[in-house]
């Protein structure tokens, strides 16, 4: 690495600079990496981010999920081995970092500053605000970069370059190939709904026959939170799919759950029977049956909820 200087006098003043440059540039690197890394382990939920933001198409949103997760490897890469850093790096990564601003402000200007933006996926949840503030920083480190930290290019760059790319942008599509079109695993097992009827209250639509996506849920679980964001997004954008949830625990939880969750566009019923509640949902919520006549026909979690295979499910 020939780093560069206006004089060739290797002063101090150079040598502190290098050292801050590898150790700012070494950071940055493992800030991408890892975001990457932590969006990929949780893939499903990603891709309904694209949902979300309006891509009606889930194959398309699976394809966009994993083509920016491999453009966060190649920056982590590329800043990595120093490729390009002035002409090609440096500006990918200040223009990345501001459209995901852009993007966490208008989320902001929606929807509040509530929920876990999904910078890090499941792994280290933050706020829009909290995203925000992380992208200022990194944007600060990548000026100071710009004015600290130049290396020449050499003619090997292209090569790795042109190999780093190729593999940063592959690797989330073999590690985590597509499962577009996948339907969960079938049951069918009957299901007695009568107790939903037996309740306080009851739910809008009869649900006993015809076919149904009913969600058991608890309201203090974490994973019924998340399953009930991906509901809110999926009826959000089908309005016409007939999804119903019905929860369990307090009442005082409501308010927390759906502010957190936002599916207040999904009809439900909080279920007092804590024995009929288990009865119905089995041994661990979310469970997330697709009923068709009081029949579990397939049972499945919240990432198998391809709009496209649920209307092919709705059709037959």
């Amino acid at each position: 690495m020939d780093l560069t200087e206006t004089n060739n006098v290797k002063s101090p003043i150079f040598y502190l600079k290098r050292t801050i440059g590898i150790l700012l540039i070494v950071a940055m690197a493992a800030v991408f990496f890892y975001s990457g890394a932590t969006k990929l382990y949780t893939i499903e939920a990603f891709e309904w981010t694209f949902v979300d933001i309006g891509i009606s198409n889930y194959a398309l949103a699976s394809v966009l999920a994993r083509l920016l997760i491999g453009l966060e490897f190649t920056i982590g890469a590329f800043l990595l081995f120093h490729i390009g850093l002035k002409r090609v790096t440096y500006p990918i990564t200040i223009a990345l970092l501001l459209v995901f601003t852009i993007y966490l402000i208008i989320l902001i200007a929606t929807n509040g500053n509530s929920g876990d933006c999904g910078c890090f996926g499941e792994e280290l949840p933050m706020t829009p605000l909290q995203a925000i503030i992380k992208n200022i920083i990194m944007l600060a480190v990548t000026f100071i970069l710009m004015a600290i930290h130049k290396v020449k290019i050499r003619n090997w760059q292209l090569y790795v370059g042109g190999f780093l790319l190729m593999a940063s942008l592959v690797i989330p599509f073999v590690i985590y190939p597509m499962s577009v079109g996948s339907i969960p695993p079938r049951i069918d097992r009957a299901i007695d709904l009568n107790p939903l009827y037996e309740n306080d209250t009851t739910p809008e639509t009869e649900l006993r026959t015809g076919k149904h996506i009913i969600s058991f849920m608890s309201l203090t679980c974490p994973h019924c939170r998340k399953a009930a964001h991906i509901f809110h997004i999926l009826k959000k954008r089908y309005p016409e799919l007939p999804i119903q949830f019905v929860l369990m625990g307090h009442e005082s939880l409501e308010q927390e759950f759906f502010d957190e969750t936002e599916a207040t566009n999904i009809p439900y019923i909080l279920l007092k029977d804590k024995e009929a509640f288990k009865e119905m949902a089995g041994k661990s919520v979310p469970a997330i049956y697709w009923i068709n006549n009081s029949v579990i026909e397939y049972q499945g979690n919240y990432l198998q909820l391809d709009p496209a295979v649920i209307n092919d499910w709705l059709k037959q």
